[in-house]
């Protein structure tokens, strides 16, 4: 039930939500606080992806990330003569992927870290990081800062990943810092962009054709045979 609102709380101009919310915005914890964090977090583990605290405060653990990328990405593949070939190809979406981090590893480092993993020569700045968490039964995603502590946040959410999720996607066009690439890089982007609107354009005249085809066979049916 809720509680009553007092005179006090009235007259008072800061929100009453203000102290809940700097409770779920506080990212410092004593050591102490961090093992009885991590004793209940890992109580509460079904699998063997449990926490562990060093003697020096740092904590290491593991998290889950879905791969939801959309276009394709660039792969280094073996040499072939003195160079080192790449090739662009489309990795499954919502392949769930699981890394070893500790508490010390940024936003930014996972992100190389999970491109490492599925050898993708692409820069990361292309990429983000985003955390899916649900909050009175509505599901929300946000989008990461690079300097974000995610085994932080896995520490706090616990272990259920309907309460939190990370989800690794392409950054949204108006975000990426475009000065940040080579140029063979944004030629690869343009290659790329080039091939998706070629398949679009493949897509439409398939679902035209289509349709006439049915247009036309309904036509003859109309007037019967001649």
């Amino acid at each position: 039930a809720t509680s009553p609102i007092s005179q006090d709380q009235l007259n008072n101009n800061t929100p009453l939500y203000d102290v809940e919310k700097k409770r779920e915005l506080r990212t410092e914890f004593s050591q102490e606080e961090i093992q009885q964090k991590i004793g209940k977090y890992n109580s509460m583990t079904k699998d063997h992806l449990k926490m562990t605290l060093n003697p020096t405060g740092v904590y290491t653990g593991f998290i889950q990330v879905m791969m939801d990328l959309r276009r394709p990405v660039t792969v280094r593949g073996g040499p072939r003569g003195a160079a080192v070939m790449q090739e662009a190809f489309y990795l499954p979406r919502g392949v769930i992927n699981t890394l070893h981090i500790s508490s010390e590893n940024t936003v930014k480092q996972v992100i190389v870290a999970l491109l490492n993993k599925f050898t993708v020569a692409d820069n990361p700045a292309k990429y983000a990081l985003y955390k899916r968490y649900r909050r009175e039964e509505q599901v929300y995603v946000c989008k990461l800062a690079d300097g974000e502590k995610p085994l932080f946040l896995r520490l706090l959410a616990g272990p259920n990943s309907d309460v939190l999720s990370f989800v690794l996607r392409e950054q949204q066009t108006g975000e990426v810092m475009w000065d940040a690439f080579s140029i063979p890089e944004l030629r690869n982007f343009l290659r790329i962009l080039d091939k998706e609107e070629e398949e679009q354009k493949e897509a439409i005249i398939r679902r035209y054709s289509a349709y006439r085809q049915r247009l036309e066979e309904a036509l003859r049916e109309v007037r019967g045979p001649s």
